[in-house]
């Protein structure tokens, strides 16, 4: 993970920096805000910064503000580093966007803790980005069915979009994801039995049919 340390102090800015290098991570260095700005500004890979409050050019609240207010840089985690240590100045601190705050001096076991927590929730947010490109995903490819279908009381046929009526499993196959895998029903079942066993009870054919040879009959 990279993390900028922004301190106009050239001590405070090595021992953060050491501290941090110490513990695997990648340390980007600015002496001013406006100079820690352009560095975020150009640079997409820089995930978390430890701010100190009183800056030339740009102190760290207003280069707080500047990063939420920027959606490419709204997910960093940011430290304000200063030795302010009123509940005023902590509620400021905070409002203006930092996530945590730490007090000068610091304590190293101090700022290892606050550094945890920020790669903690930084992780969590990947994930939940993850997640939620996943689910945005399966929705795209997901058809659903809502409202009334005009549906034929006697042949079951549906009346789809351009006005022309279709079979039930046609219309659902082109309107949702869903696929049929035909059988048949005991019911049917047994009619189709009934129908072989008995061929004159069977639907009538064209060849059943009064005109079938050219012949009109009136039937009583």
């Amino acid at each position: 993970m990279r993390i900028l340390v922004a301190d106009d102090e050239p001590m405070g800015a090595m021992m953060l920096s050491r501290s941090l290098q110490r513990w695997g991570l990648e340390v980007v260095v600015a002496r001013d805000g406006e100079e820690a700005w352009r560095i975020i500004d150009k640079d997409g890979g820089i995930a978390m910064a430890i701010l100190d409050w009183m800056m030339p050019a740009a102190d760290g609240p207003e280069l707080c503000r500047r990063i939420r207010n920027d959606v490419r840089h709204a997910h960093m985690h940011l430290i304000l580093l200063t030795a302010r240590n009123s509940r005023a100045d902590v509620v400021a601190g905070l409002d203006a966007g930092a996530d945590d705050y730490l007090i000068k001096p610091f304590d190293p076991e101090e700022l290892r803790a606050r550094v945890n927590v920020g790669i903690r929730v930084l992780a969590l947010q990947d994930r939940l980005a993850d997640r939620v490109a996943e689910l945005e995903g399966a929705l795209a490819n997901v058809k659903q069915l809502s409202g009334l279908l005009p549906i034929c009381s006697y042949c079951k046929r549906i009346r789809g979009d351009q006005n022309y009526w279709e079979r039930v499993e046609s219309y659902i196959t082109e309107h949702t994801d869903a696929r049929f895998s035909h059988g048949i029903c005991p019911e049917c079942y047994e009619r189709a039995l009934a129908e072989l066993d008995n061929p004159s009870t069977g639907p009538a054919t064209a060849a059943d049919s009064p005109s079938a040879n050219g012949t009109n009959k009136t039937i009583r």
